[in-house]
């Protein structure tokens, strides 16, 4: 079962992600022309609620690595999967990056005059993986993902809780898409709502060996580390906050059926 999730998320994930980041390489290499930043989170969330479509019966839907680690903590999933979905997510989006600087290598040699740089007018790193606006401190970019991602586990246990007012399955990856584009276009200024380590390291990676080097990580103080730890905080946060505020007040179905025909026996 461990290789048929690997290879389930491998799949997903480089669905997934190459929707994503071939918007933002559109938009970038087009100057504009291609789209703006409309068509960036339109793009995520196309790629997934297909992604939610395609994997949801293998592996749970499961393309972040962040909800994984925190179904881990909770106990719902073993070790021996988490580690399978973790890789399987890892290679996904690594080769969806590859895939992604394949099909725009051209246009970003021309856009680029050949130096593939994380700043300066002709940057491209930031096609792939997610950088901080010039103008935001660490603080203020660790808060941006913590509570974005906050807003995306409480938006995901909201559409799939069957103790609550649960959406059907065939419509919940499309609401999952529906809430990534909701963060994008509400979120995304500080930081570009990276949300999810699987999204935002493995491009990183693959940049630093395609050409970009080194300076993908060092780049605005290492910021690289806080999209993988603030989406993984926000995470346990979230389901926190839902337990505490929806859950735990929540009676599971059959429990209120059950109560409502002991009421009935009595007053019979």
């Amino acid at each position: 079962t461990a290789i048929r999730i690997l290879l389930t998320l491998l799949f997903v994930l480089l669905l997934t992600q190459v929707f994503g980041l071939s918007s933002v390489a559109q938009v970038v290499l087009g100057k504009g022309n291609n789209g703006q930043y409309l068509s960036i989170n339109l793009a995520f969330g196309i790629g997934v609620t297909l992604g939610i479509y395609a994997s949801g019966g293998v592996s749970g839907a499961h393309l972040n690595a962040a909800i994984t680690i925190t179904q881990c903590i909770l106990g719902n999933i073993s070790g021996k999967t988490l580690v399978a979905y973790i890789i399987g997510q890892f290679l996904g989006s690594f080769m969806a990056a590859a895939t992604v600087f394949a099909m725009y290598y051209d246009a970003i040699y021309e856009y680029t005059n050949g130096s593939l740089t994380v700043s300066g007018p002709t940057a491209t790193a930031m096609i792939f993986s997610t950088y901080p606006a010039p103008n935001v401190s660490l603080q203020g970019a660790f808060f941006t993902e913590f509570t974005a991602t906050v807003m995306l586990i409480l938006g995901v246990l909201v559409i799939h809780d069957e103790k609550n007012n649960a959406a059907i399955k065939g419509a919940q990856p499309m609401l999952t898409g529906m809430l990534v584009l909701g963060i994008g276009l509400g979120m995304g200024l500080n930081t570009g709502y990276a949300i999810n380590p699987s999204r935002d390291l493995p491009p990183r990676i693959f940049t630093a060996i395609a050409g970009w080097g080194t300076d993908v990580f060092t780049a605005d103080h290492s910021w690289w580390w806080i999209p993988v730890t603030a989406p993984i905080l926000g995470c346990l946060a979230g389901v926190l906050i839902y337990k505490l505020c929806i859950d735990f007040h929540n009676h599971p179905a059959h429990e209120t059926e059950n109560e409502k025909e002991q009421a009935g026996m009595e007053t019979s």
